[in-house]
């Protein structure tokens, strides 16, 4: 984390200093006439897009919510390796690591051959592959989760937060206004302002707002697919058992009683159990069987046998129905016959998928579709992109969604058919379920994400420059050593959830950025050329790294590179002071052996540069000195503000 950038400050550097209109005009109970972003949702999606929104003080963001005030307990608690290297951008993957509990193991449990009414233990697994990401897969309730991220609201230069008690009535779309299109009614819903409605006009909307989502209905979008017809409940409890896998996520068939899957808990002591129920008939709701969290515990201890649950507090519960369904399209334009007109409303997180939540990708997921959209939205509304650059959200999002419920819709019947050894018919062979879980496991760790080639997203032509870093995929980070002051650390950490592209220059073989250099090359186009990204796209008066990030890492130990010897865009002069930012040069980690050029397989002759988007996937790989296609790169979709 850089600060101090324009003069020293005292206390806590994640309170970043409130902009200007957040001291002159500061959030007040009211809603404004008009805002640019208009977010309808307080849950994990709402949140990351209000978060990172609220990093750019000049978008006038406001997030309404019907609840009374923050979630406090249940619901979601799975937090996925991405999702985790998303947090760091948002800058507290650590706080969420101190808290979880991490799912290192699972075990697999079916019915004894011999007494099938007893349960044994049929396998143990790792829960990801090594190398799959620098982070664990977690477990922590999503209200923390939600806390986190208001927090970043809160210290964020816009100092944002949510307006709480407000339920949404309409969304209305003029396709003939210049400015401001959506027009938006919300009742206000507290005592002190029950019956009230305020009206705001928005520039885009997005609604976050759950299965049930009001903004999905108002643009005429549906939630299509099935049902399983089963129902399942789900419970966070404090127990006493003999149990012995308690502490590890454990998926658990029984003979005859159903299954179980015990997703242990943060503290040591609190554990979740996903408890299937009956068969619901054909169009039946799993309201109308009037289940209780007594049902649950009883249904429980008998998949358990000959385990005991004594089950001493219930700190939550719910009853649910499993079944897959999707939006078409996820925003009011995409998919509508000859239809040219620019999205201004979109549905993101339940409001557009809704699964099982037995791979936990239901809040995962749901946070990738802001991630994708906010700086999208910001890039628009800053006038750095096209506006055309708004379809790409539901084009990519809506398929990689797809994927999942393929995925869900498999999983689901898995975990709850029958157990038969050998694959018998009807029923699932234990030993197949647990394989099944180990191949999916990139997919549940949400690293299989791949967005197929578009005007952000380029074709895989030089590929083989940079084998590990694959093109549509997450930038998938590696150690290094910063050059400047030897510190180690992970080169994906530098990205924050800020806007900004980043462009990481690789070198070739014995390049240490002197005269004839790739890395001196580029940064003289970079610098120079008129047709340079930077100087296309970098708005007057801002740091020259405040659209594009370049970063470079060298083959050499950091002991036989100078700082000194660096080309000035790698040590640029920056903030009202004009202070060199000296932490945009890398070397290998050599002295652990995770040599990041092995790691990522990157051509060691020739080097390259990634591009990576801001949120975090990688959109080109291309050589070095391949100045030409770089900058046709970006001219495809960003708006050139030289004269």
């Amino acid at each position: 984390m850089q600060f101090h950038l324009d003069g020293f400050n005292a206390g806590d550097p994640r309170v970043q200093a409130p902009s200007e209109s957040a001291k002159t005009n500061p959030q007040t109970d009211s809603l404004p006439e008009q805002v640019d972003v208009l977010i309808v949702g307080c849950g994990p999606a709402g949140l990351t897009l209000a978060a990172q929104l609220a990093a750019f003080p000049d978008i006038r963001t406001r997030i309404i919510e019907q609840k009374e005030g923050p979630l406090k307990l249940g619901q979601a608690d799975g937090v996925a390796c991405r999702t985790m290297e998303m947090f760091e951008a948002f800058g507290f993957s650590r706080r969420v690591m101190e808290e979880a509990y991490w799912v290192n193991e699972v075990t697999f449990w079916k019915p004894d051959t011999k007494r099938p009414e007893h349960i044994v233990r049929n396998g143990r697994v790792q829960d990801t592959e090594d190398g799959l990401s620098e982070f664990p897969h977690v477990i922590l309730n999503q209200a923390r989760v939600h806390d986190f991220y208001l927090e970043v609201m809160k210290n964020s230069p816009s100092r944002l937060e949510p307006d709480y008690s407000r339920s949404l009535v309409d969304v209305e779309v003029d396709r003939k206004a210049a400015d401001y299109p959506v027009t938006v009614r919300v009742a206000r819903t507290d005592a002190a302002h029950q019956g009230e409605e305020e009206i705001v006009r928005a520039r885009y909307v997005v609604g976050c707002d759950g299965a049930r989502s009001a903004v999905r209905k108002s643009i005429g979008r549906e939630l299509s697919g099935d049902s399983a017809n089963q129902a399942w409940g789900v419970m966070d409890v404090l127990a006493v058992t003999d149990f012995p896998d308690i502490r590890l996520k454990a998926a658990i068939h029984s003979a005859t009683e159903g299954n179980v899957l015990v997703i242990p808990r943060e503290g040591g002591y609190l554990v979740r159990l996903y408890v299937e129920l009956d068969k619901l008939n054909e169009n039946e709701r799993v309201a109308s069987r009037n289940i209780t969290v007594d049902h649950l515990i009883a249904a429980a201890q008998r998949v358990l046998h000959p385990y005991t649950l004594n089950v001493r507090e219930v700190a939550w519960w719910s009853v649910y129905e499993i079944g897959q369904r999707i939006c078409d399209h996820y925003d009011d334009v995409a998919g509508r016959s000859d239809c040219q007109d620019l999205p201004h409303v979109f549905i993101a997180g339940d409001a557009c998928h809704t699964h099982s939540p037995k791979a936990g990708q239901g809040m995962n997921f749901s946070m990738q579709d802001t991630f994708n959209l906010g700086w999208k939205l910001a890039s628009v509304l800053r006038g750095q992109c096209t506006p055309n650059l708004l379809h790409s959200y539901s084009a990519e999002r809506q398929t990689v969604a797809q994927e999942l419920i393929d995925f869900d819709r498999t999983w689901a019947k898995m975990f709850s058919d029958r157990p038969s050894e050998g694959g018998g018919e009807g029923g699932v062979d234990p030993k197949e379920f647990e394989r099944y879980f180990v191949r999916q496991g990139r997919f549940t760790a949400g690293t299989e994400t791949h967005y197929q080639p578009s005007q952000i997203c380029a074709e895989a032509t030089h590929q083989h420059l940079a084998q590990g870093f694959i093109i549509g995929k997450r930038f998938h980070s590696a150690p290094v050593v910063r050059l400047a002051d030897a510190r180690p650390l992970h080169l994906g950490h530098v990205a924050r959830a800020d806007g900004r592209w980043r462009l990481y220059a690789f070198a070739g073989e014995m390049d240490r950025a002197g005269a004839q250099s790739g890395i001196r090359a580029l940064c003289e186009f970079l610098t120079d050329a008129p047709e340079s990204p930077i100087r296309r796209y970098t708005p007057q008066g801002e740091d020259i790294d405040s659209v594009f990030d370049l970063r470079a890492v060298f083959q050499s130990s950091h002991r036989e590179m100078a700082i000194d010897s660096m080309p000035t865009l790698l040590m640029p002069r920056k903030g009202r002071y004009g202070l060199n930012d000296y932490e945009k040069v890398f070397c290998p980690e050599l002295d652990s052996g995770q040599d990041i050029f092995d790691l990522r397989g990157i051509n060691r002759e020739l080097g390259c540069l990634v591009i990576v988007r801001p949120d975090q996937y990688v959109a080109h790989v291309l050589p070095l000195n391949d100045h030409q296609s770089l900058a046709e790169f970006f001219a495809a979709f960003m708006v050139d503000l030289q004269p």
